[in-house]
């Protein structure tokens, strides 16, 4: 048992004494580590933080996909 967090059997996520989490991927967009547990988005082989895929996806979709963006205007 834990001294600090009294959990049996490992220590209870946020104690001091837990062990580092596992790193699973590294992410494309920050070039943090993905850890064990992390939600994370899969791209063309490239690992993604959800929050990261969410604020770089628009860039992907037109820098890799071929997605365009305009302005509709009536050319009468």
């Amino acid at each position: 048992m834990c001294e600090i967090c009294h959990g049996v059997g490992g220590c209870l996520p946020g104690c001091p004494n837990a062990p580092e989490p596992k790193k699973i991927y590294t992410c494309e967009y920050c070039g943090e580590d993905i850890i064990e547990g992390d939600e994370y988005y899969e791209f063309d082989n490239r690992y993604y933080h959800e929050e990261c895929f969410h604020d770089c996806a628009i860039n992907l979709l037109l820098d890799e996909c071929g997605a365009r963006h305009g302005v509709a205007e009536d050319l009468d």
